[in-house]
């Protein structure tokens, strides 16, 4: 060992002692704010920075800054319409726009936000182009102070953690970046904040930039080598069946039990879609010495919510940059509401009812329907449960929620020797049913004629209109099809050019006519039709 290396190890246990000492501290502060408060503040700040820009004078802004917060807010929500992308940008973003051989060029300077827009979050959309997020300086700052607060409130739960004595390893998407112009760029959301991550950061993080830039199945590769043999990991960050992909790579690469293998990984940081499917198998994977599992649901929006260690329930979070309001999913059509419909603040939040989340944010979107959906399960604490995409299985009029979907899944994966891995359904029209697409795990048990009748009794058991038109007739049994792990991802990759990183498999086909659950079911060789 040099000099040097025992003057940092001597140095380490002050370092965590300070840093500790500082969690705590942080952490206590952060328990003690007002949300509400934090939420007017945040509103008063988002009036005057738009003020300045085309889209607060379209909306008289400036004259809402001077307002006392409840007419302001009145007044702000009669005259600023709900918008979807589509309509951002149809209204201001595509003024900015301009594309040439196939190259799109984006500059909003003034439109929506003061200044130039010098990023943009390219979203993984389902079945169109990519959509194009702005992610503004303050977005960006607005995130660190939500991952300050998230580590503090680990480290001041956990006095005896490692985690600063190591690394982070973000399962982040592709990190090459596309020109926009003008010094504006373009692509993953996780890829932006990683890639520009604070100089200071730098030794907490893995991994480096050329394995963060490889291929998505050549890096699985190499992070599964890199966390075999380097005991400096003590975190990994990612969406839940990326990360299970890469722990049974290491459990095939090492040949031994995960607990064996990754004896310093401590936290799983976790986010972008339900852990619910995918729970029963991260059990299977550390059956005795398992990490601590924290939730948080990020966005290209915005960061909204994240659980504290010792709670079983994500905590909304008011403080980042974003002005919250809440449209109840039972007024919705078509999975989106309307202009003008009702919305709420955070305080007039009703307990138990699914709302879609409209948020006004540091990066110039304002009353912008980013179709997350979520319910408040405890008013004190802001608990919430995340309840998936704003899409439902409603071909039929039956109204299935992808939270039901996704819980008889959780539900099938609970059977001895069935292991879902990922999946889809959809509607298959002509035949009046839903089609089911199940990638087992290799191993896996149980005809599909099984799996469907579990599923089928799960739905009825939580949703009365698809029970009372299973009763009826109206909707027929469903039809499962299994396939191979694999051929989803490689689906996934070669049809709709989306793999890994935040791009996930849409559990519930967004399409009208279930063209995504059908081209699927066609690239695995199984039919599927309509």
């Amino acid at each position: 060992m040099t000099l040097s290396d025992t003057m940092k190890a001597a140095a380490l246990p002050v370092f965590d002692r300070l840093v500790k000492a500082g969690a705590a501290l942080h952490a206590s502060r952060l328990a003690g704010s007002d949300p509400v408060a934090a939420q007017r503040r945040i509103f008063s700040r988002l009036l005057a920075r738009g003020a300045s820009t085309r889209f607060g004078a379209d909306y008289g802004l400036s004259e809402l800054a001077s307002l006392p917060h409840a007419r302001a807010y009145d007044l702000f929500r009669s005259r600023v319409p709900l918008r979807s992308y589509e309509d951002f940008w149809n209204d201001y973003f595509r003024y900015g726009a301009r594309e040439s051989d196939g190259r799109v060029t984006l500059a909003l300077e003034d439109v929506t936000w003061p200044g130039k827009v010098p990023f943009f979050c390219e979203t993984s959309g389902t079945t169109a182009p990519s959509k194009f997020i702005p992610f503004t300086m303050e977005m960006f700052a607005a995130n660190r102070r939500a991952a300050l607060d998230l580590t503090s409130c680990y480290l001041s739960a956990n006095r005896r953690s490692r985690l600063m004595e190591g690394k982070l390893l973000y399962l982040a998407g592709n990190t090459e970046l596309s020109d926009r112009g003008e010094g504006v760029l373009s692509g993953d959301m996780s890829a932006i904040t990683l890639r520009y991550r604070p100089s200071y950061l730098k030794p907490f993080i893995a991994p480096d930039a050329a394995t963060a830039r490889l291929p998505w199945e050549e890096k699985v590769e190499r992070l599964a080598e890199l966390l075999l043999r380097d005991a400096s990991i003590r975190g990994i960050s990612g969406v839940p069946p990326w990360i299970l992909l890469l722990l049974n790579r290491c459990r095939e690469l090492g040949g031994a039990p995960l607990a064996t293998l990754l004896p310093n990984l401590e936290l799983i940081v976790h986010g972008g879609t339900s852990m619910k499917p995918y729970l029963q198998e991260f059990e299977q994977l550390f059956p005795a010495r398992a990490p601590q599992f924290l939730e948080v649901l990020p966005s290209s929006e915005a960061f909204m919510a994240f659980q504290r260690p010792g709670e079983n329930r994500m905590r909304l979070a008011p403080y980042y940059g974003a002005f919250f309001e809440f449209a109840p999913c039972d007024e919705l059509e078509g999975g989106r509401p309307a202009p003008d419909a009702p919305c709420v603040p955070l305080e007039e939040l009703e307990l138990g009812r699914r709302y879609a989340v409209i948020l006004t944010t540091c990066a110039g979107l304002w009353r912008y329907h980013i179709g997350d959906t979520l319910r408040c399960t405890d008013r004190e604490n802001l608990f919430i449960e995340f309840t998936g995409r704003d899409r439902f299985l409603d071909r039929f009029e039956e109204k299935v929620t992808q939270g039901e979907v996704e819980e008889a899944v959780a539900r099938l994966n609970q059977m001895p020797g069935v292991e879902v891995r990922e999946f889809m359904v959809g509607p298959q029209i002509g035949s009046r049913r839903h089609l089911w697409i199940l990638a087992l795990a290799a191993g896996s048990t149980g005809s599909a004629e099984m799996l469907a009748g579990h599923l089928d009794a799960s739905l009825n058991g939580m949703n009365a209109d698809y029970r009372t038109f299973r009763e009826q007739g109206r909707i027929k049994p469903p039809l499962v099809l299994t396939v191979p792990e694999g051929e989803i991802y490689r689906w996934s990759k070669e049809v709709r050019g989306k793999l890994g990183g935040q791009s996930k498999i849409p559990h519930v086909d967004p399409t009208l006519e279930g063209d995504l659950v059908a081209s699927l079911a066609r690239y695995c060789g199984a039919g599927g039709g309509r």
